[in-house]
């Protein structure tokens, strides 16, 4: 055997070795994934299942998967933030699993990459935020990450979330709550101040109290003004 093969053979089995020396991650034995997107769901399913987790259950809303939560226990919930008929009612899920377990590992997987929405997915109690579009590998990064109790961004996100927390002068809309974000995700949509007390299970008096220290926070004097800026941001998401 020639010099060249011999050496060519010998660094192809110091590959092999180390690669079987890499340790595999510990995969999650069962996740929670709550997106209205059918596609979404069958796609991290089979993603996630061939990554080697045991059970994935599914939701389509809040309310089902908060249910489901409850009923397993699931080592770890992969969530969307946004809902057709609830606006940014991820947030709302991510809290209320968050004050039924404390210790719960959420992952948020989002086609946003606004970090106002990220801060404020973090503030609620995610561990980690995930774009949809990055890719298998990066969401399967993500998914050990977070399922191992560390917090997880892609790094243009996280320096976006950094530049807007050591602002001196945030931009209007960093001043919001989360609760905020979602009221005036639903104003974009059109609803009015019962439908979205309605849809986020909350009084009325709430709802009006919380558009009046948004119209304080965003500079506007009306109604009228509130829900324009809550159309032009919906448009600029899209």
């Amino acid at each position: 055997m020639s010099a060249s093969k011999s050496a060519s053979k010998s660094a192809s089995m110091s590959e092999g070795r180390a690669s079987a020396r890499r340790p595999v991650p510990e995969r999650p034995a069962a996740i929670l994934v709550v997106d209205d997107h059918p596609i979404v769901l069958q796609g991290v399913r089979r993603l996630a299942e061939a990554a080697g987790v045991g059970t994935v259950y599914e939701a389509a809303d809040i309310v089902s998967g908060y249910r489901l939560f409850h009923r397993h226990r699931p080592d770890l919930v992969v969530a969307d933030l946004s809902f057709r008929d609830d606006g940014l009612s991820g947030l709302s899920l991510i809290r209320r699993i968050r004050a039924l377990d404390g210790e719960a590992r959420i992952l948020v997987f989002s086609m946003h990459a606004d970090p106002v929405l990220v801060s404020r997915a973090l503030e609620s109690g995610a561990l980690g935020f995930a774009l949809k579009d990055a890719g298998p590998d990066a969401f399967l990064e993500a998914l050990d990450a977070v399922h191992t109790g560390q917090g997880y961004l892609p790094h243009a996100l996280a320096t976006d979330v950094a530049m807007l927390n050591r602002s001196a002068r945030p931009a209007p809309l960093a001043t919001l709550s989360a609760r905020e974000l979602q009221i005036l995700s639903l104003l974009s949509q059109g609803k009015s101040y019962e439908a979205i007390a309605n849809a986020m299970a909350v009084s009325y008096r709430t709802i009006i109290n919380a558009s009046s220290s948004m119209r304080r926070k965003l500079g506007v004097e009306s109604r009228a003004g509130l829900v324009q800026i809550a159309v032009n941001r919906r448009n600029a998401l899209l």
